[in-house]
């Protein structure tokens, strides 16, 4: 009598289904995805370590985690992941839009400077310019503000092959700033100035992800009440925020390009 086949055995555990494989997609600009979680749905325009921006198509901007499977692509879930690359690309421009200039070492620093009010005002024109000034050999130092600036124009002692620039925030008419800046300027001191209160309100609204900078009442500390406006902790949070929603010169304000090119222009002439 031959035996019959009945296959593998009945009482062996049942294999467990093996989860579904979701996709790598490698971040390009104007990639359109829709995030799973909300279902915002926009193009690429930035990215950052852990992080994606979109934008839809109204111009709004939100920045998303970079969840594995937490995008569809096309209706496809995949998993967003930075581009893998054997070495860094050369740019063709520099973040202020210039031309880069591949292998060119850092010139020596110039006698000539430009000072900006606060630290802030020095970390977003390092992320925009600071490949052209370091090509120019211009250090740009803080002033911690700008009540001492007739003091350390004395103390600079501007002259020939000597200049020294100036950007002051909310340079507008009849202000504090604006009778300063009259009272320092000459022939080889320029300053120029942005009419925002703060060097945060230079950067586009929709490149933070927000539909406009919270108007602040008079006489309350700016920056706490946009943080209290948006409901965020601690303005150094914020600031945080702000200086990674700038990727170039198109996320800022054109007040503060043309004064900051301005600067740029004097100091190296």
């Amino acid at each position: 009598m031959r035996s019959r086949d009945y296959g593998r055995d009945v009482l062996a555990p049942a294999a467990r289904p093996r989860p579904p494989v979701v996709p790598e997609v490698e971040l390009e600009r104007d990639l359109v995805v829709e995030e799973l979680a909300t279902g915002f749905c926009g193009a690429v325009v930035g990215s950052e370590a852990g992080g994606v921006t979109l934008e839809d198509r109204h111009g709004a901007r939100r920045v998303f985690p970079l969840e594995p499977g937490g995008f569809l692509l096309e209706g496809r879930r995949v998993t967003l992941v930075r581009p893998r690359r054997s070495g860094p690309a050369a740019p063709t421009r520099t973040a202020s839009g210039s031309v880069a200039v591949a292998g060119q070492r850092a010139r020596v620093a110039r006698a000539s400077r430009i000072y900006v009010e606060g630290l802030h005002d020095a970390a977003l024109v390092e992320r925009v310019w600071g490949d052209d000034l370091r090509i120019e050999g211009v250090v740009v130092e803080s002033l911690d503000g700008v009540d001492d600036l007739p003091g350390v124009v004395d103390t600079f002692r501007p002259g020939p092959g000597r200049r020294l620039g100036v950007l002051v925030d909310h340079l507008v008419a009849g202000s504090k700033e604006s009778r300063i800046a009259a009272a320092v300027a000459g022939e080889h001191v320029l300053v120029t100035g942005h009419p925002y209160i703060d060097i945060w309100q230079a950067v586009k609204p929709a490149s933070v992800g927000i539909p406009a900078w919270p108007t602040v009442p008079r006489g309350q500390p700016w920056k706490e009440g946009v943080c209290q406006a948006l409901g965020v902790g601690d303005p150094t949070d914020m600031w945080r925020r702000v200086l990674a929603s700038v990727d170039s010169y198109a996320d800022l304000e054109v007040g503060l390009l043309g004064a900051v090119e301005h600067l740029i222009d004097f100091v190296t002439t």
